[in-house]
């Protein structure tokens, strides 16, 4: 007889937010654009604990760009929404880590250049497909 609870496990989440998409953080109110993300929260219990909110850790959190600044932010899904400004993220590691947009879905196109906190690449990113148009100035 075969018994369906057998190594049963949940599905994890999918996450709500895709990298490239610019999101406002709910609390502290920055916008940032979307880099990487984790099914579930992988910081360090003394980094969690200092968090002055302690959002679920069993969510998706994302890594963050953040606009006008030089730091990423980890940050819970339960804590940002979708930007609706249709403004640019201004970020030095933008063209690191995306190289392009694709108007239509509102979103910066990812490149494959691997992000990993702490630990800058290894190589420079991939130039543009020859056929990418340029950013326009005032997404």
């Amino acid at each position: 007889m075969i018994n369906l609870n057998d190594g049963y496990s949940e599905l994890p989440e999918l996450p709500k937010f895709e990298m490239g998409q610019v999101i406002n953080h709910i609390r502290y109110d920055y916008r940032g654009i979307v880099v990487a993300f984790n099914e579930t929260c992988q910081a360090a219990d003394d980094w969690y604990q200092s968090n002055q909110t302690q959002p679920d850790r069993n969510q998706v959190w994302y890594y963050i760009l953040v606009d006008g600044g030089q730091h990423v932010t980890y940050v819970a899904e339960s804590n940002i929404k979708l930007d609706q400004s249709g403004k640019p993220v201004v970020h030095p590691l933008l063209n690191l880590f995306f190289f392009g947009i694709d108007e239509a879905n509102k979103r910066y196109l990812r490149n494959s250049v691997p992000f990993d906190p702490g630990k800058p690449p290894d190589a420079l990113p991939p130039p543009p497909p020859q056929d990418m148009p340029p950013i326009p100035p005032n997404y």
